[in-house]
């Protein structure tokens, strides 16, 4: 995520984040390292990704403008602290996902268009989140955009600000669409 996580970072420091708030993994530790080591900006690792969230709005609350950056087992995992805290509390969060499984799931055949259903969710060969992430962000209401460029950052932020409520930026393995 070198050139993904330095363009990503660069339009989110353009914007006035102050705080990323998170659980990295592999794809955003290097997002989260520059986030860390900036002069301008702090990185508050969470123990766990619903914990990131209650963080990043009290952090809101504070003055501060913060950014949640997680996986999407993460974000799956903590569906009921979003959904309570940020969502309800109406906080224009941006939150970079990424889509782990995806790679895997594409590779496997799988084109998006198909339902979750079980012949998909029980291989054991594919990492099956991927087919969970944006049904359950549109189940759950939240805008989302899977990241092509840097202007997407722009895009999903613009988005979070407008309708003063959480968006999410999913960010591929590949840095790229899905």
């Amino acid at each position: 995520m070198s050139t993904v996580g330095d363009a990503v970072f660069e339009r989110l420091l353009q914007a006035g984040v102050t705080h990323a708030v998170g659980l990295p993994d592999s794809v955003t530790a290097p997002l989260m390292a520059r986030f860390d080591a900036h002069s301008d900006t702090r990185w508050i690792p969470v123990t766990r990704e619903g914990e990131a969230f209650a963080v990043a709005a009290g952090l809101w609350v504070g003055g501060r403008t913060p950014v949640v950056v997680i996986q999407n087992t993460g974000l799956l995992e903590s569906g009921d602290s979003f959904r309570g805290v940020a969502v309800r509390m109406g906080v224009p969060l941006v939150t970079v996902v990424t889509y782990r499984g995806l790679a895997g799931m594409r590779g496997a055949g799988w084109t998006g268009s198909e339902p979750p259903d079980r012949s998909w969710l029980v291989r054991t060969d594919v990492d099956s989140t991927a087919l969970l992430t944006e049904p359950t962000l549109r189940a759950w209401g939240v805008p989302y955009r899977l990241y092509e460029s840097p202007d997407d950052v722009d895009r999903i932020r613009h988005t979070a600000e407008v309708e003063r409520r959480p968006a999410v930026l999913l960010i591929s393995r590949s840095g790229g669409t899905p």
